[in-house]
């Protein structure tokens, strides 16, 4: 190396060291001041430890949620086109696309507030009071099922909240535990390297089962009686008269219910089933969609979609059916109510 790099290198270690003490000479920076490093002091540990004063209910919530939240992750937290989905996803972790949400993945409910606190709403982060930060995280988890409708968030009712993949994450131990025994080598005395096969697995319908290697059978399996029938025909369609002028008003109505709920020509299921011809539909029975164990239940029960039904569940899905994934609060005004039922009739034909 030459001589010049070799100054400059020394001036800049020079300069960098003296950095510290030129910057104070010169009256660049200074010391933060207790008030500022608690204004970054946000962590909630999962213990509720740090939580800060304040209060927070669902139904606040809701109202805070659809003016800070809503244009990004949907009225009732199910996400719009790319932003996150915060509610939903019960029961997917172990499918090949999991659905990870606050309900479905997320630990802790510390960590849910110290993001909201944190970093939202995007574009004006910490912009929310610690009153908003509570009722948010309580309608997050109303949307998730995880609470009732007349339950408020705060630092006494923070850890009544139970997360359901609270124990889905481990400590990894491995280094401890396993690594030693990777690296260790067989030097002698080793386990012989002959591989021996000591049981086989038969699938259901297999075939070969039984048979040994050279009777082993190649062609297909001729096809079962089952398989071989005609299909059935489907029923016919239900025919429904309805009022056209108001399934024109339901249909306006009905755009509060367009965030879950697809209908018309190519509809299909979305965050909640496609309602093509639901009127007299059995409940829980829309190819494809995954519905809660209440709601099948009550479909294997009897439950059918007509206008007394639907009436009730439209009013208060919470309340007509316990426990069923639909977050929507439910319309207030029977006229609401009698247009989205008409509505539907019309694309039950």
């Amino acid at each position: 190396m030459s001589k010049f790099p070799k100054v400059l290198m020394a001036t800049a270690l020079a300069t960098l060291t003296a950095a510290p003490a030129l910057a104070e000479k010169l009256g660049l920076g200074r010391a933060a001041t207790e008030a500022e490093v608690a204004a970054w002091d946000l962590d909630v540990f999962p213990d509720g430890s740090n939580l800060p004063e304040g209060s927070g209910d669902v139904f606040t919530g809701e109202e805070v949620f659809a003016e800070h939240c809503a244009v990004c992750h949907g009225d009732f937290a199910e996400g719009v086109g790319n932003w996150p989905k915060l509610a939903g996803g019960e029961d997917t972790l172990a499918d090949d696309d999991p659905l990870k949400t606050v309900g479905s993945y997320w630990p802790y409910l510390s960590t849910t507030f110290d993001y909201v606190r944190r970093s939202m709403p995007f574009g004006n982060a910490q912009s929310l009071s610690n009153d908003d930060v509570y009722a948010i995280v309580a309608y997050i988890l109303y949307s998730n099922y995880l609470v009732d409708d007349d339950f408020t968030l705060s630092k006494e009712t923070f850890l009544d909240v139970d997360m359901p993949n609270a124990d889905g994450f481990f400590v990894d131990d491995r280094p401890e535990t396993e690594y030693p025994v990777f690296t260790e080598r067989c030097m002698e005395n080793c386990k012989p390297g002959a591989v021996e096969i000591t049981k086989t697995v038969v699938f259901k319908g297999d075939p070969n089962a039984g048979a040994s290697a050279d009777e082993v059978e190649t062609s297909a399996p001729a096809a079962s009686d089952e398989a071989a029938a005609p299909a059935v025909e489907d029923a016919a369609p239900v025919t429904v008269a309805f009022d056209a002028e108001l399934a024109e008003k339901g249909e306006k109505v009905f755009k509060k219910c367009k965030a879950c709920h697809k209908v018309g020509e190519g509809a299909k299921n979305g965050v909640g089933p496609m309602l093509n011809g639901v009127w007299e539909r059995a409940a829980g029975t829309v190819d494809g969609f995954k519905y809660s164990k209440p709601m099948m239940a009550a479909g294997e029960d009897g439950l059918v979609w007509n206008a007394e039904t639907l009436s009730g569940y439209l009013a208060d899905p919470r309340s007509y059916l316990k426990g069923n994934k639909m977050s929507f609060a439910g319309l207030k005004k029977d006229a609401d109510i009698e247009a989205v039922l008409e509505f539907l009739k019309s694309h039950s034909q």
